[in-house]
């Protein structure tokens, strides 16, 4: 290993350190109990709450696949995608945040996600709950294995090791990490490591743009690729073999390809999926007072806008400086890395290459926290075993926890995986799984328990016909499968509400005591 290689990886190894420091701080507040291993007691403070939100739903994604994006194919689809986000991220604190607090405190105090959708509708046989569980299990499981993803390429591309190698010793740190301390430990790190994402992010575009000559100088340098710079044309590299050809140092591009309102409407819906994210929307039952969700609704639309911005223009900024280096869509992804140790001395690469290591570890030990508690909590508990204790419940938690990090592991076997894709497939299904369920539960009094079912149902399984059947056939069918999932979801809810019998008085009566803030 070379004396750079050696300081990144000592910078590293503090920052891993200073994490773990933190889930051991919390680990004796966490093991309390349930809810306060699973909802952090509901004490997250404002500026807590809102950037372990943003955090743990960016994602490595923020660091690696929104820039590749960028770097590859141009600014269009990176610039749609991150204007929906930053809309759902907005509507979704505006909206949902407070009712979802209220909500969950007022039906029998649930600590889950799926716990709420039962108690929401007074269910006595757990059909909801088992089912929301599930679909919980497998995305979070595919989400934790995008995770896994950043993990290898990171330590593969700075160290020179076996990707997969580099990859299990990423799991075993999360792993770890995860069972230590909870929902406590991982939002309180979570929220230093929101921090780090930022600043890396920053420091990283402005010696970028200092390095071209300033953001005149990138933009002459990239205004020739067709459709690289358009809001509504995409460029096309052309490729032989998987990789993009070059002629004389310069990339190859095909004509510019048009990028129209489906397209647009397409990337838009991403912002369509924050109100299914159980990451999110966990931060907004944890809170400790409604009345502070103004507050945390600034703080991370601030943090989102100038990541999203930032992400997105280290992604044009690399393709000015390096065009020619990075000759794959899965490559691309590296461009941060890249610029981090072409530009930063090998200490501060250390602390930028740490920004990717917080990105992923903020994102997955959310994942998989949640997913063992959909097993453990709701499955187990509300279904299996009703009398079983907390001490039970977090026992059974905790061994959960390896076996699907063992699951996402398998998937992340493939060196050769675009994180960008893992994750949109994961964010649809949470998006149409949840999304629309969320939005009638808090503010539709007439919606159903059957409604409820049918809206999982349909959103979750057209999710997999739309990728693997529909939207190969391709033209207007190529849309993100979030948006006619979504819509699907939402139909079915209203359809099968209307066509069955009202929900009872009290659930009714229950609804409009929330909706008054009683």
């Amino acid at each position: 290993m070379g004396q750079e290689s050696l300081q990144i990886l000592i910078v590293m190894v503090v920052y891993m350190a200073a994490v773990i420091g933190i889930g051991i701080f919390f680990a004796r507040r966490a093991n309390a109990d349930t809810e306060k291993f699973f909802l952090g007691g509901r004490s997250l403070g404002p500026w807590v709450s809102a950037m372990s939100a943003e955090a743990s739903d960016m994602s490595g994604w923020l660091l690696m696949g929104l820039p590749g994006v960028a770097y590859w194919c141009g600014l269009a689809d990176a610039f749609w995608t991150a204007a929906g986000l930053a809309v759902g991220t907005y509507i979704n604190w505006l909206v949902v945040s407070k009712r979802l607090r209220r909500y969950s405190i007022a039906a029998n105090n649930s600590i889950t996600l799926p716990e709420f959708f039962s108690n929401r509708f007074h269910e006595k046989k757990k059909v909801i709950m088992g089912i929301s569980a599930a679909f919980i299990l497998v995305f979070f499981t595919v989400y934790a294995a995008s995770c896994l993803v950043t993990c290898g390429k990171l330590f593969s591309t700075l160290f020179g090791a076996p990707y997969i190698t580099m990859m299990l010793v990423g799991a075993a740190f999360v792993l770890i990490y995860t069972l230590l301390g909870g929902f406590l430990a991982e939002s309180a790190s979570d929220f230093m490591q929101a921090i780090v994402m930022v600043v890396v992010l920053v420091a990283v575009l402005t010696l970028g743009v200092a390095s071209a000559g300033g953001l005149g100088t990138v933009f002459e340098n990239v205004k020739d690729f067709p459709g690289f710079l358009e809001f509504f044309g995409i460029a096309d590299p052309v490729t032989e073999g998987g990789a993009q050809l070059a002629v004389n140092g310069v990339p190859s591009f095909g004509a510019r390809q048009d990028y129209g309102a489906l397209n647009v409407a397409s990337m838009l819906a991403w912002g369509l999926g924050y109100f299914g994210m159980p990451q999110v929307l966990l931060r907004f039952m944890a809170i400790r007072r409604e009345d502070e969700l103004k507050r945390a609704r600034r703080v991370a639309m601030v943090w989102v806008v100038i990541s999203l911005a930032a992400a997105i223009m280290i992604g044009i900024v690399g393709r000015a400086l390096f065009p020619t280096a990075l000759t794959t869509a899965s490559e691309a992804e590296n461009v941060f890395i890249y610029l981090s140790r072409s530009l930063l001395p090998a200490a501060l690469a250390g602390l930028a290459m740490a920004g990717i290591l917080a990105a992923t570890i903020s994102s997955s030990d959310s994942y998989l926290l949640i997913a063992a508690s959909a097993f453990a909590k709701n499955a187990y508990q509300g279904i299996f075993k009703k009398n079983a204790t907390d001490k039970e419940v977090m026992t059974l938690s905790r061994i959960m926890l390896p076996v699907i990090t063992a699951i996402a592991i398998v998937i992340a076997l493939d060196e050769n995986s675009v994180i960008f894709t893992i994750v949109s497939f994961a964010w649809a299904g949470f998006g149409a799984t949840f999304g629309p369920l969320v939005l009638f539960s808090l503010f539709w009094k007439r919606m159903t328990r059957a409604g409820a079912i049918a809206g999982m149902l349909s959103g979750g399984g057209m999710v997999f016909i739309w990728k693997l059947v529909i939207k190969p056939i391709g033209g207007i069918f190529g849309i993100y499968e979030l948006l006619p999932a979504f819509i699907v979801s939402g139909i079915f809810i209203i359809a099968v509400s209307l066509l069955t019998n009202a929900p009872s008085k009290e659930i009714q009566d229950e609804f409009e005591r929330v909706k008054k803030g009683a």
